[in-house]
Parts: C-alpha cells; structure tokens; sequence
C-alpha cells in the first residue's frame, strides 16, 4: 500500500443544498452570477417573538421538495439537509464501489439538531411527556446527521462528526484527509451541515450583536470588507464531498476535480466567541495547511476567506493572511462567498472548499457582493465588481473556516489536469 506520506487524496463527487441553490450546479451559477441568498424569513414565530433581525439565508430548495414525507419526519434538519447533499456527491462520483469497511463519514456541524432539541422541548412543556417524538434523541444528537449518511452508504470505517463552530464542516475534510492518508479509508465522505435558523438561535445571536440587522434590505447584509458591514447572515444547508485515494480513483477511472493537498489547524486560546485580534493562530493554521501540502506561500494563487462581515472579525483574518503570507499577500486574489450564501456555521466550510474546488477547475473566482467601500484596514486585493480569471496550469488555492471557541482549520486545495 502506498505510504501515508504520499498518498493523495482528491475530490471526485460534490453535493449542496444551499440558500442559493438546491445542487451544486445551481448553487456555483448563482455565485458566479452575484446572486444574493438572503431573504425575509416566512415564518410566524419572527413576528411572534419580536425578533430585532427578521431575515436569514434560508435554503433555496426546502428539503421537503426533495426527500420523502417520512424522511422528513423521522429526521432533523440538519440530517435532511446532509441527505440531499450525500445523494449528490455520491452519484456525483459514479457511487463508486467500495469495501464497507474501506469507506468512512467525516460529518461536522456546529449546533446539530438543535431545531428537534428546541421543538421537543416545547411538547414536552405544552402536552407532556408521552408526546414527545419516539426519535427526538437520535433527531437531536449531534452526530445525527454523520450517522444518517453511514447508514445511506453503508460505511463502516467510522462515522466522524467534528463539533467545532464554524470550523466543523472544514474540520471534517481535514478528519478525512487523515484517514484516507493513514490508509484506514479509500473513500470518504466529508464536509458540513447546519439547520439553526430557529428563535432561540437567532435570538441568541442578535443578543451578542453577531447578525446584520438589515431588515429593509437582506440581499445586501453581508458585506465582508464593506466599512459599513454590521453582522453576519444566519444561513443553512449542506455540503459534502466524496474524498478518494488517487489509486482508488484512478482504478475506477473516476473523473478528479482536484486534490485536498494539505490541512491545518490551532486554537486561539484567546476568548469564547472573539478571535486573537492580530490573526496569530488562524496564521498558525494557513501556515502549517500550506506546508502540509509540500508548498510554499508563492505558490497559494486565492483564498476563499472566512470573512463573515463582522466587523472584528474581518479584520483580524486579514492581519492573519499578512502573517502568513508576507510580501506575498498582494499577490493573492481574495474572495468572500457569504455575502451571496450567509454564513452556514457548521456547513460553512465545507461549501466554501467545493467553492474553492470549482474555481479552481474553472479557472474563475467569484466576485464578493455589497462591498461598495472596502475598509481601509482590509488591504487584500478582493476580488470584487466581476469574477476574475485565474491563469491555466497547476494551481493552489487556500480555504480559510474559523469557530466559536478559537477553532482554526485551514485547507489547501490544488487543481487537477
């Protein structure tokens, strides 16, 4: 078997459902197109709980329009979300035939079944203790969702689910790096889930002013960079990849849209919500990513960044980007997708490194929207106004994902062909 040391691992299937798209292919239209996911949010408890931010980046394509009315009883959001997406990926990869004991679930989320969690409660409080739902536990536990999509593919090489913020979904294609690497797997499935947009999550975050409360005019709130960004949008959905050994794949003559070629990852130690102001540990995780993957910072062409349009946070990633990457930085075309996706905690990274994947085989990296005056403290060159086209031959690229609690998770992604 081929070493750990030399084993690469690529990308051969991608699913999504995202706020602007119910696929991967609808989703990298809208993104290329500019268009925006954030919308009102249609449900009566906005009103009813008088909640001070009344929009959310919602999924474009409800799940119940895809699975079946049983799925949707029997499972969380969160884990119906991962369906849709898991279904995509792995048709998307020609469902490949694997040893099931040779294929492995790498499924982070950063909340989990916190909807199921949040509505039990409420029958318990209301009709009592017979009412609750039979399957509330297994609906709410976080790793719910990593071991629906074990059971969908019958893997049984593990069924990870990384928890870490925002960082989880990013987290979990790191974990699968690790195992295909290390020979455990052949395949593995990873990536990231979140369904949070519920009262108390949204109240939770408004109360620590995290969201933009730009009620009159949600298609324009995320604003990373922008001087006058207030908050991030609250976003859901799903995305995962199907990871294989090069062998594998090549064996099975599979179609390759590019390599996961490195990851890193540090903590903060700094606070429970704020990141090290001067970016010390996410520089810490770019760094040990791009070294991970046997390069140097001349060769990292783009960085999708975390870039949520908080305020601080911005900022602090730019400092981190100068720490890692020096003279360099000015060379690097800088993008920030949440301001078409909102912010998908758990998911977040996840689809933010199928992004990077497709604007590398495409050779285009999307445009950041509603950055109308970029902060003079944010001197990256972003990518902005219309896409930008990345020159032909080998590339790399960088996938920035950061969390609550100091979590840094940093992934190199190269170009394949």
């Amino acid at each position: 078997m081929t070493t750990s040391s030399s084993r690469r691992v690529v990308v051969t299937g991608l699913g999504a459902t995202t706020p602007v798209g119910g696929n991967v292919q609808d989703t990298w239209d809208a993104i290329l197109a500019g268009r925006s996911g954030a919308r009102p949010m249609p449900y009566d408890w906005v009103a009813q709980h008088q909640l001070p931010v009344t929009f959310a980046a919602t999924l474009a394509v409800p799940t119940a329009d895809v699975l079946s009315k049983v799925e949707v009883r029997r499972n969380d959001p969160s884990t119906q979300a991962a369906l849709v997406a898991v279904r995509e990926a792995w048709a998307d990869a020609g469902s490949p035939e694997v040893e099931p004991e040779r294929l492995a679930v790498c499924l982070g989320t950063g909340i989990g079944g916190v909807q199921t969690l949040l509505d039990q409660w409420d029958v318990l409080r209301d009709k009592g203790p017979r009412r609750v739902f039979p399957l509330a536990v297994p609906m709410l536990m976080a790793n719910g969702p990593a071991a629906a999509v074990s059971l969908e593919l019958t893997a049984r090489a593990g069924a990870h689910t990384p928890v870490s913020a925002c960082a989880s979904g990013a987290e979990g294609i790191a974990q699968a790096l690790t195992l295909i690497r290390s020979g455990k797997a052949d395949v593995v499935v990873a990536g990231g889930t979140e369904a949070a947009i519920h009262p108390l999550p949204v109240a939770g975050f408004a109360a620590m002013q995290a969201l933009s409360t730009r009620n009159d005019e949600p298609e324009r709130a995320s604003r990373p960079y922008d001087k006058d960004r207030d908050g991030f949008v609250l976003g859901e959905g799903a995305a995962l990849l199907v990871l294989e050994s090069e062998e594998h794949a090549a064996a099975r003559g599979a179609r390759i849209y590019g390599e996961i070629a490195g990851a890193g990852a540090s903590a903060d130690a700094y606070h429970i919500t704020a990141g090290e102001p001067e970016g010390r540990g996410a520089a810490r995780a770019m760094v040990e990513a791009i070294e991970d993957a046997g390069l140097t910072t001349t060769d990292i062409v783009h960085v999708n960044a975390h870039a949520t349009s908080t305020p601080v946070g911005d900022v602090a990633e730019t400092r981190a980007i100068h720490r890692a990457f020096g003279e360099h930085t000015a060379d690097i075309a800088v993008t920030a997708t949440k301001s078409m996706t909102g912010h998908l905690l758990g998911a977040a990274g996840a689809l933010e490194t199928i992004l990077t994947v497709l604007a590398l085989r495409d050779r285009t990296i999307p445009a950041t929207i509603n950055l109308e005056s970029q902060d003079p403290e944010i001197d990256l060159d972003v990518v902005t106004g219309t896409a930008r086209t990345l020159p032909e031959g080998d590339l790399a690229a960088l996938n920035n994902s950061f969390g609550f609690g100091g979590a840094n998770v940093a992934l190199v992604i190269k170009s394949h062909g």
